[in-house]
């Protein structure tokens, strides 16, 4: 019997064990069931492509932790769906002071800042100062990213550089933002 012939449920052992090659198997088993199960349930090829990501680092976190008293198949989607749960109940909180503030995907912000974006909403022009004042490149990346919704890829094709070189002129803009944001008022 070779690697590729076993069950899910010894594959998940051995990478409990830390064969790797186990989890690659895996992935490749099951990517595309995951991917079209949170596709179909959020909608958006992004959003899916981020949950997925966050199913499989799950699966690695526990790892050590399984048991194969269910099948793998079974225990995988749980963790698909109470990824998927987890993710809606965090959009809703999210998108509440995000409406109001007129940013149509989420920031990564935590709660003590979210509270401060709300109460601060109401200044006007307050949101459209805080991005003008990012270097050039960043305030763009950020623009296009958050407010315009659009892929990553989308975004390095027209402005014809790496798609990260983008992720790091998002990830740079958002942590000016928060730093903006921690300042004492």
């Amino acid at each position: 019997m070779t690697v590729a012939d076993e069950s899910d449920e010894t594959l998940m052992m051995r990478y409990g064990r830390g064969d790797a090659a186990a989890f690659d198997l895996l992935y490749r088993r099951h990517e595309m069931r995951i991917w079209r199960y949170l596709e179909r349930n959020v909608g958006n090829r992004a959003t899916a492509d981020e949950l997925m990501q966050e199913v499989w680092f799950a699966v690695a976190r526990d790892a050590p932790r399984y048991e194969p008293s269910a099948r793998f198949t079974t225990w995988l989607f749980t963790i698909a769906r109470n990824t998927l749960a987890k993710s809606v109940r965090r959009g809703r909180v999210e998108a509440k002071a995000r409406r109001r503030i007129g940013i149509s995907e989420a920031v990564a912000l935590t709660s003590e800042e979210l509270e401060r974006v709300e109460s601060a909403a109401c200044a006007d022009g307050w949101v459209v100062e805080l991005l003008e004042q990012l270097p050039a490149e960043q305030r763009q990346a950020v623009r296009a990213r958050i407010l315009e919704e659009r892929s990553y890829p989308d975004i390095a094709g027209e402005l014809e550089t790496s798609e990260l070189v983008i992720r790091k002129r998002v990830s740079r803009g958002l942590s000016n933002l928060r730093a903006e944001l921690e300042k004492p008022s």
